[in-house]
């Protein structure tokens, strides 16, 4: 009981502290989007948009793919690969393309529902291309799992925002840095920014839920406080088993793990400022699971406590 009250105590120290901190940050309430469209700024979404994309198949082609053999149209069945981590990943990134899609749009003019449905056409047709272009490599292939999940992340944007008109449960990402890397730099990354990318090990996924979306509109639940769920795994170093060695040196024994979280969180896009600035911040933010006291569940350990967990 004495650890229970004491997360408690932690977790309410740590909500007043940043409620005062975003009382200061606070002022009148930023001007919502106009439903007219601006022709200049649409041109813009879609001259940037079509830019970026070809960059990205070109960075893509170039550093992942040019030096594989390419064959014809195959698939490739993954979907028990990394505990399913990589899949929730695939989810999360469609998730995240279409929102952006979707507030380049507004900013157009575009109406909420018109940028809604196209943000995520666009943010699965962006992680959709790399399954086609793994369904052309001799090391790879299209997976379905793959596609599935980008379905259901650019669904379940599009899905809350024709029908709330808002994100009420955000999914995020967070990473902590691992020891696995070091026993398969090829794989797991070769430094800090490819291990971020390949370590599924120090990878979370969260369903970031805001409390007072869901309950009557004059409750006292500060308007930007989230719960979380979160899933992450450990012990991996490999697609779907851990290899007994690595360049003939023997790699230590790791049971593969899978882990659920529960925490607190932050729904940065809910703080209403009139600062350009810090409204392009709280939306690159949104997407990041701050650290936070963090109950975390697993078959090996049980439950176990964590005072910051990112």
């Amino acid at each position: 009981m004495s650890k229970f009250v004491g997360y408690i105590s932690r977790i309410v120290i740590i909500v007043t502290i940043l409620s005062t901190f975003i009382n200061i940050v606070k002022s009148q309430p930023y001007s919502v989007y106009s439903d007219t469209i601006n022709k200049k700024r649409l041109n813009t979404v879609i001259y940037t948009g079509a830019g970026l994309y070809a960059a990205t198949l070109g960075v893509l082609y170039l550093g992942w793919y040019k030096d594989n053999k390419l064959t014809s149209f195959h698939w490739y069945n993954d979907n028990k690969g990394w505990l399913q981590v990589d899949k929730v990943g695939h989810a999360t990134t469609a998730y995240i393309i279409s929102n952006y899609a979707f507030w380049s749009l507004r900013w157009a003019g575009v109406d909420n529902n018109r940028s809604a449905i196209y943000g995520g056409i666009m943010g699965w047709s962006a992680m959709t291309v790399i399954e086609l272009l793994d369904s052309f490599s001799a090391e790879w292939g299209a997976s379905s799992g793959d596609l599935i999940a980008n379905t259901v992340g650019a669904g379940f944007f599009t899905g809350q925002q024709v029908l709330w008109k808002e994100q009420r449960v955000r999914i995020k990402f967070s990473y902590h840095p691992t020891d696995f890397p070091n026993y398969r730099p090829d794989l797991l990354g070769n430094n800090s920014l490819q291990s971020i990318l390949k370590d599924y090990n120090g990878q979370t996924y969260w369903l970031s839920a805001n409390i007072a979306s869901f309950i009557r509109n004059d409750t006292k639940v500060p308007k930007w406080l989230n719960i979380s769920f979160g899933y992450g795994a450990t012990g991996m170093l490999g697609t779907f088993s851990n290899p007994p060695d690595y360049n003939g040196k023997p790699l230590p024994y790791h049971k593969r793990t899978r882990q659920y979280y529960f925490s607190l969180d932050i729904d940065w896009t809910r703080i209403k400022t009139n600062s350009a600035l810090l409204r392009f911040t709280f939306k690159a933010l949104s997407f990041i699971k701050i650290p936070f006291p963090t109950l975390e569940y697993n078959k090996e350990n049980n439950f176990v406590f964590h005072y910051l967990y990112f």
